[in-house]
């Protein structure tokens, strides 16, 4: 997160005497990526953050895989996905392989009795239903529809909603999530032609330090594994703290599509990237101002990546009778494109209402039974003329 971002007290100088009221030293942590070569948070803490009083037994959360290879064109009923109280157990991992994971869910309760962090990959969660405040150490952050959610790994949360209606689309990144590139100058800054800048960002605050003593339940996940651990100081006692790692949030609505007199291919729509896959937010937009331009997308043959489209709302004029939290995966090596009748349809018109979340891995997605209990079998064959 290429942001320098400041809040509470911090001293003068790193690595120097930072004492509290009383005399005694608050506990300074370093939170740094890629070891020591990358970005880092340095957060001063009322207590060690290293005082584990109990340790359950971890259990495993890893996905069921139902199909690791596969070579159909998918669709899955996203919001057959039934709502659960518990924020973690309603996280159902439907697409996943070494690289990623895609996950839907439908909490229903707040994060109240417990803490989690995930120490082996990076979050996006994408609010398509809902509203409400993710709450850290490093501050809050007020969410509602339309916003991603980015949480560094390590990032110790709690997520309080306004209400039981959520639906949540969740990607985790085994490598960083970060802007892409190409939008950004040679010291991190977002440059003029990227469709979106920091302006754009909500960054935590309200920093809220909770000075207590007592058992706080983290749930770590790392390896597959959720290892329940007792801390003995509340987790978010930050005082103070500061630098470049830290969650935030963005709201789709303030991606500003770029557009064209033909039609822009999908990385025109590129949001955040990773190792080997890249996400891109499809938002109203008007369409080419060629006088003849087809607006709809041409064919494509995926060659070197799979593709997905998490449908959010609106109307897709290159699809037949999409619903609001459908997914559709085009696996590499077969092509996909409009369905019938929707490239004449599209001709002649000038603008678009559709909003949709599009995640392109490089390698191959496997399919979990989570998603098999969902998929509408028949979507393959959704591209015969029955007309």
């Amino acid at each position: 997160m290429p942001i320098y971002h400041q809040l509470g007290q911090i001293p003068k100088k790193r690595h120097i005497v930072f004492r509290k009221p009383n005399g005694k030293l608050y506990a300074e942590e370093l939170v740094s990526t890629e070891g020591f070569s990358s970005v880092y948070s340095t957060v001063y803490h009322c207590h060690p953050p290293t005082i584990v009083k109990h340790l359950g037994e971890p259990y495993n959360v890893e996905p069921k895989i139902a199909k690791a290879k596969h070579l159909k064109h998918t669709s899955l009923i996203g919001f057959k996905i039934k709502p659960e109280n518990d924020y973690l157990q309603s996280r159902k991992p439907v697409l996943v392989n070494d690289d990623l994971h895609i996950s839907l869910a439908a909490p229903k309760q707040s994060m109240t009795d417990y803490f989690y962090k995930n120490s082996q990959a990076d979050e996006i969660i994408f609010i398509h239903v809902g509203s409400g405040v993710l709450k850290t150490g490093f501050g809050e952050i007020k969410f509602e529809y339309g916003d991603y959610i980015v949480i560094p790994r390590g990032t110790i949360y709690q997520i309080h909603f306004n209400d039981q209606n959520n639906r949540l689309f969740i990607i985790e990144s085994f490598s960083p999530i970060r802007t892409p590139k190409k939008y950004r100058n040679n010291h991190g800054q977002l440059l003029e032609h990227s469709p979106y800048c920091e302006r754009d960002m909500k960054l935590p605050n309200n920093l809220v330090t909770h000075d207590q003593e007592g058992d706080f339940k983290v749930l770590i996940k790392k390896q597959g594994l959720i290892y329940p651990y007792t801390y003995g100081t509340h987790p978010f006692d930050f005082i103070g703290w500061d630098g470049y790692h830290f969650p935030y949030a963005i709201s789709i609505h303030d991606f500003e599509p770029i557009t064209g007199r033909i039609h822009q291919p999908p990385p025109v729509h590129q949001m955040f990237e990773a190792h080997n896959f890249v996400v891109c937010s499809f938002v109203p937009r008007k369409f080419d101002y060629h006088p003849e331009s087809i607006p709809a997308p041409y064919n494509h043959s995926n060659v070197d990546s799979d593709e997905v489209l998490y449908y959010v709302d609106g109307d897709f004029m290159s699809r037949k009778s999409v619903e609001k939290g459908q997914i559709t995966l085009h696996p590499g090596g077969i092509p996909h494109g409009p369905h019938p009748g929707t490239v004449e349809k599209s001709i002649g018109k000038d603008a678009t209402e559709e909003l949709a979340v599009m995640v392109d891995p490089f390698r191959p997605l496997m399919l979990t039974e989570d998603a098999i209990a969902i998929e509408d079998e028949d979507y393959y064959r959704s591209w015969i003329n029955q007309e």
